[in-house]
C-alpha cells in the first residue's frame, strides 16, 4: 500500500480548483489562513510570497512553485506593495482578485491550485512541513504535470474538467513527494517515517489491512524489530504509539466511508477493525464528538465529499 497516496486521499476533501492568471504592474493579494492547502507556480515573470508566520519573503521566478498551508500570506509584485484581501469561496476556490490593466509589459503569469482538507481529521503528513515551501519545477516530473495542467486550462477540449481535476491531484502528490525526498534526512515526523524502511513497512501494513487486529509485537515483526525497539522508533517518527496511530487511521477511514458512500454501519465497522457496530459507534463518537449515523447526514460531511 502506498501510504503517501492513501494519506492524501484521506485528508483531501471535495474537488480541487485551479486558476491561470496574468498580472501586470503593481499588484498585491492577501490570503487568510484556511484549513486547505494551495500552490502558486510562476511560468513567466516573478513575484513575492510574503508569509505571515515570521518567515522571510520568498521570491518566485520562472519555474518556481510555492506550496502554502495553515498560514496567512501575501502574494505581490514587490514586498512593499499594499495587499488587497481575498476571501475564499464556499467551494474552496479563490476568486481572482482585482484585475490589473495590461500596461504593455509581459507581467507575471501564474498557475494556482487550491485543495480543501477534511477539517475534522488533519493528517500528520503536513505537520512537519513549513507553512510555505518553495520548490523548483524545471527538469522535474512536477514541471511536466504543471505543463499538462496549463495546456488543459488554456483550451476547452472535451474532458478538460476531469483531466484538470486528475492533474491537480497528481500535482499535489508530486509536490509532497519532492519536498519529502529533499528533506527526509533533516526532518523528523512523517518526512523521516516515510523513508524509514522498518517504519514504512509497518505503516504499509496498517494502511493495507486496517481491519486486522494488529498488536505492537506483530507490527514489530513486520518491521523487523523487537517489540520495544519498534514501539520506540515508531513513536519517535510518527508522533504517537503504533496502536494510537492504528486507531486514528481506522476512524479517519471510517469518516471517509461515511462521507462518500451509503454502506451500513456494520459493514464500515468490519472494514475498520471493530468487532461490532456498537464498539465502532462508541469509538467514532469519542473521536468525532457525534454518532456515525448523524455524522453521515451532516451537510458539512457531504460538502467535503462533493466539493
Amino acid at each position: 500500500m502506498d501510504v503517501l497516496s492513501d494519506a492524501i486521499t484521506a485528508m483531501r476533501a471535495g474537488r480541487p480548483h485551479a486558476a491561470r492568471k496574468r498580472r501586470h504592474g503593481a499588484w498585491g493579494l492577501r490570503f487568510p489562513a484556511t484549513a486547505g492547502v494551495g500552490f502558486h507556480a510562476v511560468s513567466e515573470g516573478s513575484c513575492w510570497l510574503l508569509p505571515e508566520d515570521g518567515s522571510p519573503p520568498i521570491q518566485l521566478t520562472d519555474g518556481d512553485l510555492a506550496f502554502v498551508h495553515g498560514i496567512a500570506y501575501g502574494l505581490a509584485d514587490d514586498p512593499g506593495t499594499p495587499l488587497v484581501e481575498v476571501v475564499q469561496n464556499p467551494d474552496g476556490s479563490w476568486p481572482p482578485g482585482p484585475a490589473t490593466p495590461d500596461d504593455g509589459t509581459p507581467g507575471t503569469l501564474m498557475l494556482c491550485g487550491a485543495y480543501r482538507l477534511n477539517r475534522a481529521r488533519p493528517h500528520p503528513l503536513l505537520a512537519c512541513l513549513p507553512g510555505a515551501v518553495r520548490l523548483p519545477t524545471h527538469d522535474r516530473p512536477l514541471g511536466a504535470v504543471l505543463d499538462l495542467l496549463r495546456a488543459e486550462m488554456a483550451g476547452s477540449r472535451p474532458g478538460a474538467a476531469a483531466a484538470t481535476s486528475a492533474l491537480l491531484d497528481t500535482a499535489l502528490l508530486y509536490i509532497l513527494r519532492a519536498w519529502y525526498d529533499e528533506h527526509a534526512q533533516d526532518t523528523a515526523g512523517w518526512g523521516a517515517a516515510l523513508h524509514d524502511p522498518a517504519i514504512g513497512r509497518a505503516l504499509s501494513a496498517i494502511h493495507h489491512d486496517p481491519a486486522h487486529p494488529w498488536t505492537v509485537e506483530e507490527l514489530g515483526t513486520v518491521a523487523g524489530l523487537s517489540r520495544a525497539a519498534f514501539a520506540k522508533r515508531f513513536t519517535a517518527l510518527v508522533g504517537e504509539p503504533p496502536l494510537g496511530y492504528l486507531t486514528w487511521w481506522r476512524l479517519t477511514l471510517a469518516g471517509r466511508l461515511l462521507r462518500e458512500g451509503d454502506q451500513p454501519l456494520r459493514v464500515i465497522a468490519q472494514r475498520t477493525g471493530y468487532a461490532s457496530e456498537f464498539a465502532f459507534a462508541k469509538a467514532f463518537k469519542r473521536e468525532y464528538g457525534t454518532a456515525p449515523g448523524r455524522y453521515r447526514t451532516q451537510p458539512s460531511a457531504r460538502l467535503d465529499a462533493t466539493g
